[in-house]
């Protein structure tokens, strides 16, 4: 984490600009982070428009370079939740192999996003996604959150992890009149059709690292 100078403490445009300066995302590509036009956090800095970040802008700016959202105009933050991070990759393409004892690191995460997504830390899991089956929605590389507790496949297609035959998939599944039918968002990888599924989780959000 940089050294924070007294000027960029009381000066949260300040702090803004020099992490950003200090970081290989632009300030185009952040304010995409944030689903604004690409000159939102530019013309915040310099410009002075708007006067305050929105308190989910902060926050998600706070969580991407790591610093106390107090560092950005807010209040300090609330301690972070704890959720697993699975040492496994699920795939958005053919499909990769289940890991008999996957290993378990910790991932944090603010509270209020965990409240936001209505997630209770015990049940959710942090996992990689792979392959380019899930795009546009789901990118290679993507680190996904799923809600364990959400296992119930409905008429109503939604995006699960899952494991089929030994594989861990990620795809959006929905429950037909013979069984289950698992779809890809990217047109090129054909639907599939299956009697029964072992459903791991609902994927309730995702991470995206910007180039």
């Amino acid at each position: 984490m940089a050294i924070v100078s007294a000027m960029e403490r009381g000066d949260p445009r300040a702090r803004l600009a020099a992490l950003i300066d200090a970081d290989t995302a632009s300030y185009a590509a952040l304010s995409r982070m944030l689903r604004r036009n690409d000159a939102y956090l530019q013309q915040y800095v310099r410009r002075g428009t708007p006067r305050d970040l929105a308190d989910r802008d902060r926050a998600l700016l706070a969580a991407y370079f790591r610093v106390d959202a107090a560092e950005l105009g807010g209040t300090p933050s609330t301690p972070m939740a704890t959720i697993r991070r699975l040492d496994v990759e699920v795939s958005a393409g053919p499909g990769t192999v289940a890991a008999d004892d996957p290993g378990v690191a910790e991932m944090l995460l603010d509270p209020r996003l965990l409240d936001d997504l209505r997630l209770r830390p015990a049940h959710a899991a942090m996992l990689r996604a792979r392959g380019d089956s899930m795009l546009p929605t789901i990118a290679d590389g993507d680190q996904i959150v799923i809600d364990e507790r959400d296992t119930r496949v409905s008429a109503s297609p939604a995006i699960f992890v899952l494991r089929r035959d030994g594989v861990l998939l990620v795809k959006r599944v929905s429950k037909t009149a013979d069984g289950y039918r698992i779809v890809s968002d990217n047109p090129a990888y054909p639907p599939i059709t299956a009697a029964s599924v072992d459903v791991i989780g609902r994927v309730v959000w995702l991470s995206r690292t910007l180039r």
